[in-house]
């Protein structure tokens, strides 16, 4: 390793800043084998807004049963108070959003699918029933003063349909939007995307009169394309991106999905391509090399192994 800092030739087409959307202790963690101490969560937390991330995805409320992992979720609130980032919470339904308004989350999170496969396997409904249980909870949280996020998974490809038809990824897109949701985050759950495919699915979506600027982009490293998709969807305007401390997490009801893109990979491109984030890669890289001991293995991020030099 020459150095911990990529050489930096900035690219005028692309955004000045982009934010990042932490997901690695949601997301990543309700992947885990084993249950993460409470209080290793919240100094999880704390570290990795202490290393200049502003948005921290916290935790789930969904039902114990269906992720154990996350379990804790009214433990781990009152925990997090003095943390001084954004900290949105995912919850399933009206009383997942009663759970969260409880405990003072101020930003929540609804997870919603393109194809009636992966909506029948994650919330045992069509899509139209679905968005129909979304409502009144987007509703709900408008009314509370709550900023609401919607993710919208299997927009590239489904393990069970296939490649997923452009027209209907903005179909429900357009409708969550409408329903009240402030974000919308485009979900590759399983990996399969490609930079053209992202460029044609934001173009089709931008000719259907989304805005840009409340896109997200969540890419999943399966067959080695997150960064590209991530920097084609840069390139068409988008500005903030998912990704998860570690490359930890990947989907528990898609068994072909690995890991979300790596925070420390996602910064390293930005760092070099002059595209400011407000992250310290030095910092965050060794949050993910204290969290891959808490967790028995090392970090499946290429550039947390560079710069710690961890053994694959």
């Amino acid at each position: 390793m020459i150095s911990g800092l990529p050489m930096v030739v900035r690219d005028p087409d692309l955004p000045a800043r982009v934010r990042i959307h932490e997901v690695g202790p949601r997301d990543g963690l309700q992947n885990e084998k084993a249950v993460v101490p409470t209080e290793i969560k919240a100094e999880f937390i704390r570290r990795l807004a202490a290393a200049g991330l502003d948005t921290v995805e916290a935790t789930s409320f969904v039902h114990p049963k269906w992720v154990p992992q996350l379990a804790d979720a009214e433990q781990l609130m009152p925990m997090l108070g003095d943390v001084p980032a954004r900290l949105p919470v995912l919850v399933p339904n009206q009383r997942g959003l009663d759970r969260a308004l409880a405990l003072g989350a101020r930003e929540i999170a609804v997870f919603g699918s393109a194809t009636e496969s992966f909506a029948k396997a994650n919330l045992n409904r069509t899509v139209d029933e679905s968005l129909a249980m979304f409502e009144p909870v987007v509703a709900a949280a408008r009314v509370a003063g709550v900023a609401v996020r919607g993710y919208l998974s299997m927009c590239f490809g489904d393990p069970w349909e296939g490649a997923v038809p452009l027209d209907r990824v903005v179909g429900v897109s357009r409708r969550l939007l409408d329903m009240g949701c402030d974000e919308l985050s485009l979900g590759d759950t399983i990996g399969v995307a490609t930079p053209g495919h992202v460029a044609a699915l934001l173009t089709a979506l931008d000719e259907a009169g989304v805005p840009t600027d409340r896109l997200a982009v969540h890419f999943h490293d399966t067959y080695g394309q997150a960064l590209a998709n991530t920097l084609a969807a840069l390139r068409h305007g988008v500005t903030t991106v998912d990704a998860s401390a570690g490359g930890l997490g990947g989907c528990p009801y898609a068994k072909s999905a690995t890991g979300n893109l790596a925070t420390e990979d996602l910064v390293w491109m930005l760092d070099g391509l002059g595209v400011s984030t407000g992250v310290d890669l030095g910092r965050l890289t060794a949050t993910s090399v204290w969290m891959a001991a808490h967790l028995g293995r090392p970090s499946p991020s290429r550039t947390v192994r560079a710069l710690s030099h961890q053994e694959p």
